[in-house]
């Protein structure tokens, strides 16, 4: 099969959008897509170097761990991660950003695209406060297009169907599985059981080191 290698091309193999898909997007946030944040526990943040190369980096907290400022703008704390900040390294060389919410049980997604910048006002960061901790810096989203996603994709997923979901024991565990990615002088050591690794990560949750 031939490579779709031009707009043209690849228009020519689908129906145009409905307007209703068009009119959807939104340059700030509404009562709707305000209620949706404040519902959503989990979201994906979608950031691209200087040069292209993409990154995609998950996001959780409690429900309202994302904070709507005002209908323009969000900020998003950061928590404990693996300190590679592959995310922030791109928003410094870009300052945009894209992000999906997912509520659990709602089939619907939200999307919001915008200009990003890293922050640590204390102003902004003692919005976010859990059990007595602040984060080192927040993500500053200026919202410039907001639109909620049909349902088709989670439906064809079941992501919320209990009975689609997977025994965690069908795969190794991180450890394992990063033991024999890495290999060398890992290769040898002991893989930290599966329930010890999470017994870590929760006392490591809101940590901002």
């Amino acid at each position: 099969m031939a490579a779709i290698s031009s707009e043209q091309a690849l228009r020519e193999r689908y129906l145009p959008a409905k307007e209703r898909a068009v009119k959807k997007q939104l340059s700030k946030l509404d009562q709707h897509c305000k209620r949706f944040i404040g519902l959503s526990p989990f979201l994906v943040l979608a950031t691209a170097d200087a040069e292209g190369n993409m990154d995609a980096s998950p996001r959780g907290g409690e429900p309202g761990f994302v904070k709507v400022i005002d209908d323009h703008t969000i900020i998003i704390p950061d928590w404990t991660g693996n300190n590679r900040l592959d995310t922030f390294s791109n928003v410094v060389a870009t300052g945009r950003v894209g992000a999906i919410f997912l509520v659990p049980g709602v089939d619907e997604a939200f999307r919001v695209n915008g200009a990003a910048a890293l922050r640590n006002d204390e102003a902004l960061t003692s919005l976010c406060e859990v059990n007595g901790r602040f984060p080192k810096l927040v993500l500053h989203v200026t919202v410039k297009e907001a639109y909620l996603h049909c349902a088709k994709a989670i439906m064809r997923a079941q992501l919320w169907q209990s009975e689609a979901q997977v025994q965690r024991s069908v795969l190794p565990t991180m450890n394992e599985m990063l033991r024999d990615q890495i290999g060398g002088r890992y290769a040898s050591e002991p893989a930290e059981p599966q329930e010890v690794l999470l017994a870590r990560y929760r006392t490591e949750l809101y940590s901002n080191q």
